[in-house]
């Protein structure tokens, strides 16, 4: 390994001191990341930032100054013997690393996106039919339970009626409005 060493000119010994160790923490970062334990944000790690509304541009995070030293060690260590001139092919290296930071900034917002947050707006129950799950006391005197469908999900509400009789078990309602966070004004169908 020494002699392997020695015989490198300070071009590739540079190049193969940032290979190496960038190579492991990036290792590293993806077993991390694949056993739950990476950051749960997006494109950047950045978890305040809402993914739906913009994408983020923090160029200057962990990972991708790790992504970039990547791209540019192992591009100057690939076309090392290709390229003589060390000025052009330092050149192609950021390119390479900034072009792979591009790929997995990209990669990761694509993720991002994908992944759904699992908040149901409760406003989109207006105008829905669902069940009546439990008994709903007429005129506002109680609270019954409602079963619906909701963005693609049934859910189970608090309802309220202002009909004059209850609404019984299993029978069809329609959802008016919805009264605070959790309970729907329902209506007999």
């Amino acid at each position: 390994m020494t002699i392997w060493w020695n015989s490198l000119d300070i071009f590739l010994k540079i190049m193969w001191g940032i290979a190496i160790p960038m190579s492991t923490i990036f290792i590293i970062q993806m077993i991390m990341t694949f056993v739950g334990m990476g950051d749960h944000g997006d494109a950047t790690g950045d978890a305040d930032v809402d993914a739906d509304t913009q994408m983020p541009l923090h160029f200057f995070t962990f990972r991708n100054l790790v992504n970039f030293f990547l791209g540019f060690s192992w591009t100057g260590i690939s076309f090392y013997t290709t390229i003589e001139n060390k000025a052009w092919l330092t050149l192609l290296g950021v390119l390479m690393g900034l072009l792979l930071v591009a790929i997995v900034m990209l990669l990761l917002y694509g993720l991002s996106r994908a992944v759904q947050s699992g908040n149901i707006d409760i406003h989109s129950a207006i105008g829905r039919s669902g069940t009546a799950y439990y008994t709903i006391p007429a005129a506002r005197n109680g609270l019954g339970k409602v079963q619906l469908s909701v963005q693609q999900a049934v859910r189970e509400y608090d309802a309220i009626t202002d009909a004059e009789q209850p609404i019984s078990t299993g029978r069809m309602v329609r959802v008016t409005n919805v009264i605070d966070s959790g309970t729907l004004l329902v209506e007999p169908m």
